[in-house]
């Protein structure tokens, strides 16, 4: 079981609310998207209703904050394209190898 290190877990608890809400306006710009597309608007508030069903339980919105799962949520995060390793500066190279191995399972 890989544990991770206080400094990067206070690291994750900085980084957790922006990496969302960049996320949420990612899912903002499609929705836009979508409600400006041709068709129905009736289609379109259907269909937006199925998507925001279907994102509010994705972890880029919501996510259990455990200490205990934190670098296996980070992997998720990567592996979801909510961030990328880019995102990972600042950590350390150990929690960085051990979302890599993760991811390369």
């Amino acid at each position: 079981m890989v544990v991770i290190s206080k400094s990067d877990w206070k690291l994750f608890l900085e980084k957790l609310p922006d990496w969302q809400e960049h996320y949420m306006e990612r899912l903002t710009k499609e929705y836009i998207e979508l409600l400006s597309s041709p068709g129905n608007a009736s289609d379109h508030f259907w269909e937006l209703e199925k998507r925001i069903k279907k994102d509010r339980k994705h972890p880029g919105v919501i996510l259990e904050r455990s200490k205990s799962d934190a670098i296996w949520n980070i992997a998720m995060l990567v592996g979801e394209n909510v961030i990328t390793m880019d995102d990972l500066e600042g950590f350390s190279q150990d929690l960085i190898d051990a979302v890599n191995l993760i991811l390369s399972r």
